[in-house]
């Protein structure tokens, strides 16, 4: 069971709605993870017991659990909505895990709530199992994430483009608090409940800043940073969000909203997935710009606190706004040099790594793949050796000259950087095709393939494989 301990919910009822999930009619369990249990100190016999999948399903409020449905604001695809939040999740409760960090337990697709809008508050299966797969595996690639405890089957259809079956999935975070959380308190001038979410944030992640002069400027401070960092990991592994809105921007610094996502297979860096990102606001080149357009949006939305002289906060968060651009190449850089197996920064190596990523975009390169090979090529050229890359990895191996690592230890750490499986979006299609059919098995042997993805293994050399051309113009769908 559950050993919930309910921070958020002891709040004011400004921050959230008191509301407990929709029941279901005829809930059975597709999929547990119980070595996520196993961390969230939940026992693997409760786990795949009734009454775990009756609480996963909303149809039983676990003991100690404390549902709502929290809200928040967004700028979302640059509007401004100043009203949003929880219209299909249903935070449970939290618990302290084995590490010590306290976890959000959420169900998302678990009916209607206050802020609902036209939504029906349900989940369809497609998302739910992609979110599942898809966050499991960018765990695995050490990218912070949300996690996928378990999903079920309601039992119920569901209206999209066609009838489907409903699901649910028991999402787990170190804290669903959002950028548009702040926003929200901020828009309707809400000083007081400003205050004490931005005291409960810094009370939760961010502990060491009460001890700091301005705690404030702090977790603006540090917000850029994990921002920063968790973007230029999405980009190393060829990730596009998708839906960058301030909704799902993280104050912890996890990936959150696995919906229109999707990988790179074809190197293009103005790859758009979205079906209504027209624009190309979230293409995957703009995914930094757009990090620095939400923290811009999260320093205006906590001013008040960071001076209430307003000319000073304004340059005290301009100041720190003005770093996150150099935060920003820092960590990309790093990425990349350790993608090409560089260990120390010498002059040249920014251009060294654009120069792959340009010939990796004229000559359509697999972005997943073309890294993979680079990881398996001694220091002196070879048979296998990629022809339209003959020039640049002359160059590459001569800037290997400079590292102090024979050529089993250099691949070695970049087999461990640059992976050999991705969630490939035919793959997933695939998946979400079959799962409607009631086929579970190319889902369950995706999160076997996905749980390892540095690690090549001779069973699932196709799941390495880039589409077809035919299935190379991917197109993604929110599944509201």
């Amino acid at each position: 069971m559950f050993a919930f301990d309910n921070s958020y919910s002891r709040l004011a009822d400004t921050f959230f709605q008191h509301i407990n999930p929709t029941p279901v009619s005829n809930p059975s369990l597709i999929k547990v993870n119980e070595p996520l249990g196993r961390q969230l100190g939940v026992d693997a016999d409760f786990l795949s017991s009734p009454l775990a999948k009756d609480i996963f399903a909303g149809n039983e409020i676990a003991q100690g659990s404390t549902p709502i449905a929290m809200v928040y604001a967004a700028h979302q695809f640059g509007g401004w909505v100043p009203q949003l939040g929880d219209g299909r999740a249903v935070l449970l409760g939290e618990v302290i895990d084995s590490t010590g960090i306290r976890q959000d337990i959420q169900l998302k697709g678990a009916g209607r709530t206050l802020f609902s809008r036209s939504g029906d508050g349900r989940a369809a299966i497609g998302p739910i199992l992609r979110e599942y797969v898809v966050s499991e595996a960018m765990a695995a690639l050490n990218i912070p994430t949300t996690r996928a405890l378990c999903a079920v089957l309601t039992g119920e259809t569901v209206y999209r483009e066609r009838p489907v079956p409903g699901a649910i999935i028991t999402r787990v975070s170190s804290s669903h608090i959002r950028v548009g959380t702040f926003q929200y308190f901020d828009a309707k001038g809400d000083l007081t409940s400003l205050k004490t979410l931005a005291d409960y944030v810094i009370d939760r992640h961010f502990p060491f800043l009460k001890e700091t002069t301005n705690p404030y400027l702090g977790l603006l401070e540090n917000m850029i940073s994990k921002q920063a960092s968790l973007i230029a990991k999405w980009m190393g592994v060829g990730f596009v969000h998708g839906v960058m809105n301030t909704d799902n921007t993280l104050i912890s610094g996890e990936t959150l909203d696995y919906g229109p996502c999707a990988f790179l297979d074809t190197y293009d860096p103005d790859t758009v997935f979205s079906s209504i990102d027209r624009n190309g606001r979230y293409s995957y080149a703009n995914q930094p710009y757009i990090g620095q357009c939400n923290a811009t949006y999260f320093a205006s939305s906590i001013l008040s606190l960071i001076s209430t002289d307003e000319n000073e906060a304004r340059e005290l968060a301009t100041n720190a706004l003005d770093s996150y651009q150099d935060e920003y190449i820092k960590a990309w850089s790093a990425e990349l040099n350790a993608k090409l197996g560089l260990t120390t920064a010498q002059a040249g190596d920014t251009e060294l790594g654009q120069n792959l990523l340009d010939c990796m975009t004229d000559n359509q390169l697999d972005f997943t793949e073309t890294f993979r090979m680079l990881s398996n090529l001694t220091n002196q050229s070879t048979a296998d050796d990629n022809p339209v890359l003959y020039n640049w990895l002359a160059q590459w191996r001569k800037r290997l000259e400079l590292e102090k690592r024979s050529d089993t230890e250099r691949q070695q750490a970049m087999r461990a950087k640059n992976p050999a499986y991705i969630p490939r979006n035919h793959q997933i299609e695939a998946m979400i095709t079959n799962a409607l059919e009631g086929d579970y098995s190319t889902f369950e042997t995706l999160l076997d393939v996905l749980a390892k993805p540095f690690e090549e293994r001779d069973a699932y050399e196709e799941f390495q494989q880039p589409p077809l051309p035919s299935n190379n113009r991917y197109r993604t769908f929110c599944g509201t």
